[in-house]
């Protein structure tokens, strides 16, 4: 049922979409949702985002209030190709038309300064505006229908687990938007990377897909912010977003670091001690738990299958019931850098060190 304590009552169509054949009645009507100022969830290739006309200010307050949003926190700005770029920034540097002509369609945003077109609403009210092209067909068609530039962060309620299939979203989303298109499951997994080119050389505001060493061979010098690896907590990110707990499950997460062997058997002797705990691991390591409630994120030697199946496992545990689990660690390397930083929020960066145990 709708939450009727924070007023949402909307009838919620959830809609199939086929990539193959594409309804273009459906993606009309999505359009003129979007046009007359609504909201509509739609499949990208990185999670589900929640759209709407990014050009219109109190559209853009709607996706804040369905999410429960904080409004400093800026959305997205998604176009469908490069002339709709140069209409809502003042100006377009060299290194983001190299990462354009690299990644573009691609699960990279970047953060330019804005024209006036964009509002306060849209931009968190920063004088910057941070923009992607997905690659994804229908968020693209999406795009076109709704007249160029949807505003869209993750299509979930605000802290909780990002969305990659069109369920989750309704699981979050029912009562509160009027459609939901789905897509199937998404292809990453994990938010884009988002990249400052405001301040001179690119610098990583968060991880993503496209890893530090792949901007790296396009721009030369480029940098990941310190506030998203810097363990003194007093150093803040520059992304307004990152200062907030995001992708929670509703137990307790705890990350567990040290030597696998001594990994194992902490969560172990955790399991003994609390029955029913939930333990997030991998393909090499899961015969090595007997007892709790055990779910592998993918193998060590796949990356992508842990980005893609991060967001799901979370989600599942809470249809578990289970009070606490516990999650391996992994390489802080390439894509192991995103991966890390949203488990890490995802736990309130809460971490076990058993390194000396």
């Amino acid at each position: 049922m709708p939450d009727k304590k924070k007023g949402f009552r909307l009838q919620t169509e959830l809609v199939k979409i086929d990539r193959e054949q594409m309804s273009h009645h459906i993606m009309k009507r999505a359009g003129e949702i979007l046009q007359n100022g609504g909201l509509v969830a739609f499949p990208t290739e990185t999670v589900y985002g929640l759209g709407a006309d990014a050009l219109n200010e109190e559209a853009a307050q709607k996706i804040y209030a369905a999410k429960g949003r904080p409004s400093d926190n800026p959305l997205i700005v998604h176009i469908a190709d490069m002339e709709a770029l140069g209409r809502i920034t003042e100006s377009i540097p060299k290194e983001a038309k190299a990462l354009a002509e690299a990644f573009w369609p691609g699960p990279l945003t970047m953060i330019f300064r804005k024209k006036e077109c964009v509002p306060s609403g849209t931009t968190g009210g920063l004088s910057t505006v941070a923009v992607r092209m997905p690659s994804d067909e229908i968020a693209r068609e999406l795009i076109r229908q709704g007249g160029g530039y949807i505003a869209a962060p993750s299509a979930n309620v605000s802290g909780r687990p990002s969305p990659t299939t069109a369920q989750h979203v309704y699981e979050d989303m029912k009562g509160r938007i009027p459609m939901i298109l789905d897509g199937g499951p998404v292809r990453i997994g994990l938010e884009s990377t988002i990249v400052d080119l405001t301040e001179g050389h690119p610098v990583i505001l968060r991880p993503g897909y496209i890893t530090l060493s792949m901007i790296r061979s396009i721009t030369g010098e480029a940098e990941v912010d310190r506030g998203l690896i810097a363990d003194n907590s007093t150093v803040r990110p520059k992304a307004p977003g990152m200062k907030y707990r995001h992708y929670a499950p509703r137990a307790e997460l705890w990350i567990v670091e040290g030597p696998m062997d001594r990994v194992v058997s902490y969560i172990n002797e955790k399991c003994s001690a609390f029955p029913g705990t939930g333990i997030i691991c991998t393909e090499e390591t899961r015969e090595y738990y007997p007892d709790g409630v055990v779910k592998s994120i993918g193998s060590r030697k796949d990356e992508r299958s842990i980005a893609g199946h991060l967001f799901a496992v979370l989600r599942e545990f809470d249809g578990e019931h289970v009070e606490r689990i516990y999650s391996e660690s992994f390489d802080t390397q390439g894509l192991g850098q995103a991966i890390m930083n949203r488990l890490l929020k995802a736990a309130g960066h809460q971490k076990i060190d058993v390194s000396e145990k």
